[in-house]
């Protein structure tokens, strides 16, 4: 149980560093990699991936991180040296996009004599 999310961990951040270096333009320069799950057998990783520009975005980086996903498990093999290296299912996920339209309606709600942050700092 612990191997796992270590190596979930271990994935996302590596994952995060190799996706910059895929030379597809269909991959979004503002992809983030939200969650990874890991197989308990070790043979697959779910990549749940998110861009800030958007869904339309997110789903067009997905494949072209599908098309690239050898490129990506050999580099990631060599990374985290593990002999058997997951293979790499990559999924769009919108929780970046859903929190950003959370936070928008929030500051929509606020009210105009509510307080800000510089406020709240200058009375401490």
């Amino acid at each position: 149980m612990y191997r796992n999310q270590r190596l979930n961990e271990d994935i996302m951040r590596e994952l995060c560093a190799i996706i910059r270096t895929v030379k597809d333009p269909r991959v979004s320069s503002l992809i983030s990699v939200v969650k990874v799950d890991v197989t308990n057998d070790l043979s697959y990783a779910t990549c749940y991936v998110s861009a800030f520009e958007g869904a339309d975005k997110t789903a067009e980086s997905v494949k072209g991180l599908k098309s690239a996903a050898g490129y990506i498990r050999r580099e990631l093999g060599r990374c985290l040296k593990l002999r058997h290296v997951p293979e790499l299912i990559f999924k769009a996920d919108s929780s970046i996009e859903h929190s950003a339209h959370i936070n928008k309606m929030l500051n929509d709600v606020r009210p105009e004599g509510g307080y800000s942050d510089d406020e709240e700092s200058e009375e401490e």
